[in-house]
């Protein structure tokens, strides 16, 4: 998925056409790519107050409770962190000063991925938060974005998208401020971007497409399953959805279900060509045997719908976000849950994380070496550093350690 090809050529070039021409770059990319003709890159704050006469009440309100669950969640994990910090870990917490979130846009839009990547980051004291998104053909940013920035307390707003984006926020241009990390999910020019320019810029991880595995046994609601399986597939030609079961019962009707809720489907050829070419349902012998295979697969989304789901959770070592009961739909915790939805895919879950706190702030070693400690400290510093060769080094503690015994 991320490997060299022609895209990864494509974006070397967007990459440094916007690193020599600044703004320039911008505006030729997206009249090129999105077919818009732009006078200026940042959206008027006063288009950001008006946006809300555009959206429905409902989702306004929507968008307001997910705001509330997210912050609440971030808040708690926080208060955790700066209190293990006050207990003398030896390490100074700074948040970022300035972080760049990316939220895919031009046919659809999606408020809830600038609600999960800015809200964390305010969260966790970042200074400046700047969003960048793709307009729409007319040139607009879709109304419920610019809503959803607002509720995020994103400081500002640009509009242009693609590697082209993610590029003028590691390099900053004569509009765009430079940033000290970009986060947030889109398409493979995306990811490539984060990827060649990781260094030049922090990132939080490289995306790639939708992924649910599902564990039940003969106990689930294959209704459930179905319609979580199809959630899932209707995001991306590429997204996999995955159904694990001890019941072959289960499975057919599954399979059923799956093939009658398609209809009607709005997109419903993208959700058929996911299940076609990467979704499975396979029925194993027993639940430890669907656990390995998780934990093997290491899935974006792992939905544990069987009985005494808890009792298995010791087990499950790699995962983005695991949902336990047929309450817990994976589309509550894409919305509003209150966790991060920008999640570990394509088995990365073996070794990163969700979005969260840790990805908004540094750690700084703090060194504080009391008399006590010198001598037996220094004694030990000197012996390891003329071991390695490193003469200066030892003759740095020792004249310490002189002034210390006169």
């Amino acid at each position: 998925m991320f490997g060299g090809d022609d895209r990864e050529q494509v974006v070397r070039q967007i990459i440094e056409a916007v690193r020599r021409r600044g703004d320039a770059a911008l505006f030729d990319y997206t009249k090129k790519f999105d077919g818009v003709k732009l006078t200026s890159l940042e959206v008027d704050k006063g288009l950001i107050a008006s946006s809300y006469r555009k959206v429905d009440s409902e989702l306004v309100s929507a968008l307001k409770l997910a705001a509330r669950r997210i912050r609440s969640f971030h808040l708690k994990q926080k208060r955790r962190i700066w209190s293990i910090a006050s207990t003398g870990s030896g390490q100074l917490i700074r948040p970022l000063e300035r972080v760049g979130v990316y939220a895919p846009g031009g046919i659809a839009c999606y408020p809830s991925t600038v609600l999960m990547t800015a809200i964390p980051a305010r969260v966790a004291g970042v200074r400046e938060v700047i969003l960048v998104t793709p307009p729409k053909s007319n040139g607009a940013i879709p109304p419920p974005t610019l809503v959803a920035a607002d509720i995020a307390q994103v400081d500002r707003i640009f509009s242009v998208g693609g590697a082209q984006a993610i590029a003028a926020l590691a390099f900053g241009t004569e509009s765009i401020p430079r940033v000290d990390k970009v986060c947030g999910p889109g398409n493979i020019y995306i990811t490539l971007a984060k990827k060649l320019l990781y260094g030049v810029v922090g990132i939080d991880g490289l995306y790639g497409p939708s992924e649910v595995l599902i564990i039940a046994d003969e106990t689930a609601n294959p209704k459930y399953c179905a319609a979580d399986l199809l959630a899932q597939a209707e995001h991306d030609p590429l997204a996999s959805a995955i159904l694990i079961t001890t019941s072959r019962r289960l499975a057919d009707e599954v399979n059923q279900r799956v093939e009658r809720q398609l209809k009607g489907l709005g997109r419903q050829a993208i959700a058929t060509e996911s299940l076609q070419n990467r979704g499975m349902i396979a029925v194993v012998a027993n639940v430890d045997e669907a656990i390995e295979l998780a934990n093997l697969y290491a899935p974006e989304h792992l939905y544990l719908m069987m009985r005494g789901a808890d009792g298995y959770l010791e087990r499950v070592s790699n995962a983005g976000c695991v949902s336990i009961g047929e309450n817990s739909t994976v589309v509550l915790s894409d919305y509003v849950f209150g966790p991060s939805h920008v999640l570990p895919t394509g088995a990365t879950a073996r070794f990163s994380s969700p979005l969260n706190i840790l990805d908004f702030i540094k750690l700084i070693n703090l060194v504080n070496v009391d008399e006590a400690s010198l001598p037996k400290l220094g004694k030990a510093a000197a012996t390891m550093a003329r071991a390695e060769g490193l003469e200066a080094h030892a003759r740095a503690v020792e004249r310490r350690l002189d002034t210390h015994l006169r």
